[in-house]
């Protein structure tokens, strides 16, 4: 979040053949902001270390949320794992 870019981000853990989960990010981005996915994991491995830097991220468009505004992290998961790639 700390990112200039970055408007929203949720994490998620995805499973691992080899960690058994691993860190996934999915972020929104500010309007007229760009950036990609390796100068993201680049930013907070600066701040919080290669261990806490998620091994994925994903940019979308927007994070899907309840009617209360929550964030829908179980949504973000499931479409993730949809959208994975076999293998």
């Amino acid at each position: 979040m700390e990112h200039s870019a970055v408007q929203d981000c949720a994490v998620v853990g995805l499973p691992d053949a080899h960690w058994g989960e691993r860190v996934t990010a999915v972020v929104t981005l500010r309007a007229a902001q760009s950036t990609d996915a390796a100068e993201l994991t680049a930013f907070v491995k600066a701040r919080l270390g290669s261990v806490k830097a998620p091994k994925q991220v994903e940019i979308w468009s927007d994070l899907p949320r309840s009617k209360v505004g929550k964030v829908l992290k179980t949504e973000i998961r499931a479409d993730l794992l949809a959208n994975a790639a076999p293998g």
